[in-house]
């Protein structure tokens, strides 16, 4: 995947005691609506430091055993409460959807409905209402966004995501244009672009909704495909699944505070086509290893289903 032309500048800003996170047009300027930003935000080194990429850069790969044969949608339940109920977890509360994107039928659904902190997945509001703003405003400029919007989401910059979130016009735009594509607005609470209050909430179900409404837009839906982070391959999800039937085949973003580890995004099914998900974890305290291996072996006994008669 091609890098964005400032990548190597945004990882040098974060080491800074203060960045300049330089705001670009991104087809918003020229409306009586548009917020008023001056040329250049300061943002402090904590809010522009792409964590969750410092994070894949620096920590060693999550070696997740690949498994081998099939098993019918029905035995999904308990592959996944195995995992869940595990001892280590009794105080986590889990969210959980899983849905085929070309058809109604639910192959897995764990409190879908309860809100939890989503950390970085909240980077995927922020970056759809965006897509949404400019095609309001200026729809020629959609296909300008997608290295922009790469940043955010492959890379979960988080000065960006706030960045972004300001320019389109804050959280009451994001709930403007967000609900007509079926996410309703007590499924979510958004507080920032870029996930890191622990105020932000979001039900699986929101998320899985809007990355569905996302793919159905044919002159959005593959620059918001496109900058998702790819599975062994790119961004905050470059060491994880390597070497697995998932490796190349996942395109999702993550989420990373203390307590918390989210995933959603698109699974490539050789049975199913594309499956989208959501998997929310919170619980203070648990490790984020621990946490995160859990949610990659969910994912991995995902990608095992085969449709039984």
């Amino acid at each position: 995947m091609r890098q964005p032309p400032n990548l190597t500048w945004l990882r040098a800003i974060g080491t800074a005691a203060t960045a300049m996170v330089m705001v670009l047009s991104w087809g918003l300027g020229g409306r009586a609506d548009t917020p008023s930003v001056p040329s250049a935000v300061t943002v402090s080194a904590a809010e522009s430091q792409p964590i969750e990429l410092v994070e894949a850069q620096q920590a060693a790969p999550i070696q997740v055993s690949t498994l081998d044969g099939n098993f019918c949608p029905s035995d999904l339940q308990g592959a996944i409460a195995t995992i869940v109920n595990q001892p280590q977890f009794d105080s986590a509360r889990w969210g959980i959807l899983i849905e085929p994107l070309a058809e109604g039928t639910l192959l897995y659904g764990q409190r879908a409905n309860t809100a939890l902190i989503p950390a970085s997945n909240t980077k995927l509001l922020t970056t759809a209402a965006a897509l949404q703003v400019v095609r309001e405003r200026n729809p020629q400029a959609l296909g300008a966004m997608e290295e922009r919007l790469t940043v955010v989401n492959r890379d979960s910059h988080n000065g960006y995501a706030d960045d972004l979130l300001r320019r389109i016009g804050g959280q009451s735009a994001v709930r403007r244009v967000l609900t007509p594509l079926g996410i309703a607005t007590d499924s979510y609470e958004q507080v920032d672009g870029s996930g890191l209050s622990r105020r932000n909430r979001a039900t699986p179900a929101a998320l899985v909704t809007l990355l569905k409404a996302m793919a159905a837009q044919e002159d959005a839906a593959d620059i918001f495909y496109r900058s998702l982070a790819v599975a062994g391959t790119s961004g905050t999800l470059r060491n994880r699944f390597r070497d697995t039937v998932v490796q190349g085949r996942l395109y999702g973003k993550t989420g990373t505070l203390n307590g918390v580890r989210a995933l959603s995004g698109y699974l490539e099914s050789p049975h199913y086509g594309t499956l989208v998900f959501s998997i929310l974890i919170n619980q203070p305290g648990q490790s984020g290893a621990v946490m995160l291996r859990a949610i990659d072996q969910i994912v991995l006994q995902t990608a095992r289903v085969t449709p039984c008669d």
